[in-house]
């Protein structure tokens, strides 16, 4: 049990004798104090509820302080206006200390209140390689995964991926004429490339051939069995070409329920919808606009005309005037099949920004569907280079992400040449390949997830500062304590604590179960990379300030048991990230 809920317990059971309105007792609670100097923890109870309890906050405070039972847990005090202050004691720390050494769950609890999640993310194109644009949401929808799971709830992954649509056409025609075999064999997403390319560059040169790529798509799409032979065998091959990157990621989905798999719902999508009035026939095509429930400035099926600054319609197009379809049936379609399948509570949509209209436009059209789920865009930012512009490669293109990966492992390379204590060149190897893959990933989750950031590889392996190589290191440095002990570590049945830094290292080290389930407030992972950076610092000043193998008798042990559950706890923290700690460096 954390702290902080053993603290507001005890707070609430004192409110609950009070004639407090439900509705605004359950506002009231218990934070991590901001400044240490006045405690541990502290609440505004008193503030919030004197007015109706109709007291001054400060007798409120006093009147709460004298009522509720702590034992020897914490010290109360009043400051300002009423805060009361929670100030934990030394025991209390080391009793704590113990039951998250000896807790495999490092403090955390499972939580009451299970929820299914369905996690969408990555969703690359297939018949072309990942790019450097797939790190945010291939690495952000892992770690939610990760936690979510930790945490308790159900979650289902599915990798949404693209293996639908006009860029088949243009694959299709290259691969009847110009296919090279061995090369396809050898590195299937490179020569599915190179035949998109092809085409591509040839359509925009002759109209001829950009109507025999569409043609190729009209086959495709009335099943011939040609082109459907040629389309399943390059969507397998993508598979196993985007496969060997999550392999290397260590990422991994339930499902891979690509577009092409609601294609025979999306014709009765479109007329249950036109049945039901939510989209209409407009000009040939079918589209769904506004509801008129909301105002016209929040409306996602109205914008504002720059020219006139009259509002004007943006419907949502579910079928082209020539009678295709669009990712935005597919994407109405998926969710009908999710809640028939799955009928999960949360689907998290871990996409682009820029697709934040899209988005808005669903979610509106699933509302007027009494689509139960609550449904969440997990919006990010942009990645960008050193010139923080989005990050490019000469030729204008997006760096491919395998490309990213190998580079970040060769800067990691050269700092394990300069750094390393390791003398096997296979360990080096394995190290250089985990630091880097580690750095990339840790750079994306340490920034809010809707800010830019640019992509320094030499300051995201640097073994100073806010970085995976740091915090790998502040893992592998109590394991290096352990191998220099003559006897094996058992955890003593107390421990005592009288420095600071020691009861700080302490009181990080509970805070964990507390800060973890903040993450899926707003689906932020930073949230928990911040808190192993501040777990790591007070590691580090513990380190230097505490001597351990040099102390002796109770005080060694003690300091032992917060070595040993600083590891554990970077360790788990670390992995919830999809990071693997090493233990040598």
């Amino acid at each position: 049990m954390t702290f902080q809920s053993q603290l507001e317990t005890a707070l609430q059971n004192v409110l609950g004798e009070m004639e407090i309105p439900p509705a605004l007792l359950s506002k009231v609670g218990v934070t991590a104090a901001k400044d240490l100097q006045f405690g541990d923890y502290q609440t505004n109870a008193a503030m919030m509820l004197a007015k109706v309890l109709k007291k001054n906050p400060r007798e409120l405070a006093q009147e709460l302080i004298d009522k509720i039972e702590l034992g020897d847990l914490a010290e109360l005090s009043i400051a300002g206006p009423g805060f009361i202050n929670f100030k934990l004691s030394a025991e209390a720390f080391g009793t704590q200390l113990l039951a998250l050494a000896k807790d495999d769950r490092c403090g955390v609890p499972t939580t009451e209140a299970k929820k299914t999640y369905l996690i969408d993310f990555s969703s690359p194109n297939v018949a072309k390689p990942m790019h450097v644009g797939h790190i945010r949401s291939t690495i952000i929808g892992d770690s939610l995964s990760r936690i979510s799971r930790f945490l308790g709830h159900e979650v289902i992954t599915d990798n949404h991926i693209g293996d639908w649509g006009t860029q088949f056409g243009m694959v299709i025609w290259a691969w009847k004429g110009d296919l090279n075999e061995s090369a396809l064999q050898e590195a299937p997403l490179q020569e599915l490339l190179r035949l998109y390319r092809l085409a591509s560059n040839a359509s925009k040169e002759d109209e001829t051939i950009k109507n025999a790529c569409r043609q190729e798509l009209v086959k495709l799409q009335a099943g011939d069995e040609e082109n459907t032979a040629i389309w399943e065998r390059a969507v397998e091959l993508s598979k196993q070409g985007l496969q060997a990157i999550y392999t290397r990621l260590d990422v991994s989905f339930d499902h891979w329920l690509g577009e092409s798999a609601y294609n025979e719902q999306l014709g009765s999508t479109v007329e249950g919808l036109l049945e039901s009035g939510i989209a209409k026939e407009s000009e040939g095509a079918v589209c769904v606009f506004s509801g008129g429930t909301s105002e016209k400035k929040k409306d996602p099926f109205i914008k504002s005309d720059p020219d006139t600054k009259e509002f004007v319609d943006f419907p949502m197009i579910i079928k082209k005037s020539d009678g295709a379809f669009n990712y935005a049936t597919t994407d109405l379609a998926t969710l009908a099949y999710r809640r028939e399948n799955w009928n999960p509570d949360h689907v998290l949509y871990v996409v682009d920004h820029r697709q934040g209209e899209h988005f808005q436009q669903l979610f509106d059209i699933a509302g007027r569907l009494d689509y139960p789920a609550g449904l969440h865009h997990v919006a990010f930012g942009t990645i960008c280079g050193k010139d923080g512009k989005p990050l490019k490669t000469r030729a204008g293109d997006l760096p491919q992400l395998e490309d990213v990966l190998d580079e970040a492992v060769e800067a990691a390379q050269r700092v394990i040449a300069e750094k390393s204590h390791l003398e096997n060149e296979e360990e080096k190897a394995a190290l250089a390949e985990n630091i880097g893959l580690a750095s990339v990933k840790f750079t994306e989750l340490s920034h809010n997830r809707m800010s830019d950031y640019n992509f320094d590889l030499d300051k995201m392996v640097a073994l100073e500062g806010d970085t995976a190589p740091y915090l790998m290191y502040s893992y592998v440095r109590p394991q290096s304590i352990f191998r220099k002990l003559e006897n094996e570590f058992v955890l003593p049945d107390a421990v005592t604590f009288t420095e600071a830094q020691e009861i700080h290292l302490a009181r990080m080290l509970s805070r964990f179960g507390e800060i973890l389930p903040n993450v899926l407030d707003d689906y932020r992972p930073n949230v928990l990379t911040t808190y192993l950076l501040e777990l790591a610092r007070a590691f580090h000043s513990f380190f230097e300030a505490c001597p351990v193998l040099k102390s002796a008798g109770e005080v060694q042990t003690s300091r032992l048991a917060l070595c040993y559950t600083t590891a554990k706890t970077l360790k788990q923290g670390l992995s919830l990230l999809g990071i693997a700690a090493p233990e040598k460096m």
